[in-house]
């Protein structure tokens, strides 16, 4: 989903809500103006289905008035940059958080293939920085709680598990052996690593960048997703 389409859903979502006088209880209901949620995980940790479950969760709760339905960005962030940014579909392949070294990367820039990391870098940042200024949105990795850190309606929270679980997950959501799952995990988790050393100056394991670190090994997805929303509705009230 674009920036210029989720604004239209808040839009319709907003003509809806003022227009409904059945609601009476709305008055009753706890009202926050804006809220997001940030997500940053080690591969393997259920961040996609955590986030699907989160955006349910939060949308189905009527105690709350919301402005509009959450949205999850996740796979579909790099899409909404490109959108955004009027950026051609083939420059997505450039912009992985696992991206390719860093001499290729040059190589592609002096041939006119992309234009310099950094400068899709801050594309992708500026679109995070949009969404969460919104309201009502998941960000998942990217360095988006490093992003938002200043905004204070604001959420941040990192999945972890052991190697084994975040295998075991990996071969039955990729479909490939243990070692390829192994594989793919080592190299996610260091690029991922390497995207925030080398763009914000950031240990991505870190536990001061966020506000609730759930260990999936633990807790089910479907309670990992209502933890997160309940501690980030109490936090949300705080402020």
């Amino acid at each position: 989903m674009s920036v210029s389409r989720f604004l239209e859903a808040v839009s319709l979502s907003n003509k809806y809500q003022n227009s409904d006088t059945k609601e009476a209880s709305l008055q009753d209901k706890r009202k926050f103006s804006r809220l997001f949620i940030t997500i940053s995980r080690e591969a393997g940790a259920g961040s996609i289905n955590i986030g699907k479950k989160l955006a349910e969760f939060l949308n189905s709760d009527k105690t709350v008035n919301w402005p509009c339905p959450w949205t999850v960005f996740d796979k579909e962030l790099i899409k909404t940059v490109l959108e955004d940014h009027h950026l051609p579909e083939r420059w997505e392949k450039y912009m992985p958080e696992d991206k390719h070294s860093k001499i290729q990367d040059i190589l592609d820039e002096l041939f006119g293939l992309h234009p310099a990391s950094i400068v899709l870098v801050h594309r992708t940042s500026e679109t995070i920085l949009h969404l969460a200024q919104i309201g009502n949105v998941i960000l998942v990795g990217r360095g988006a709680s490093i992003i938002t850190r200043k905004l204070e309606w604001g959420f941040h929270v990192r999945l972890v598990g052991s190697l084994r679980k975040r295998t075991q997950r990996v071969m039955e959501f990729s479909k490939v052996d243990k070692t390829q799952a192994e594989e793919l995990i080592a190299k996610w988790d260091k690029g991922r690593k390497k995207y925030l050393n080398e763009y914000f100056n950031k240990n991505i394991d870190d536990p001061l960048l966020y506000d609730l670190i759930i260990n999936t090994d633990f807790v089910s997805h479907d309670n990992a997703a209502k933890i997160i929303a309940n501690a980030a509705l109490c936090s949300r009230r705080e402020n």
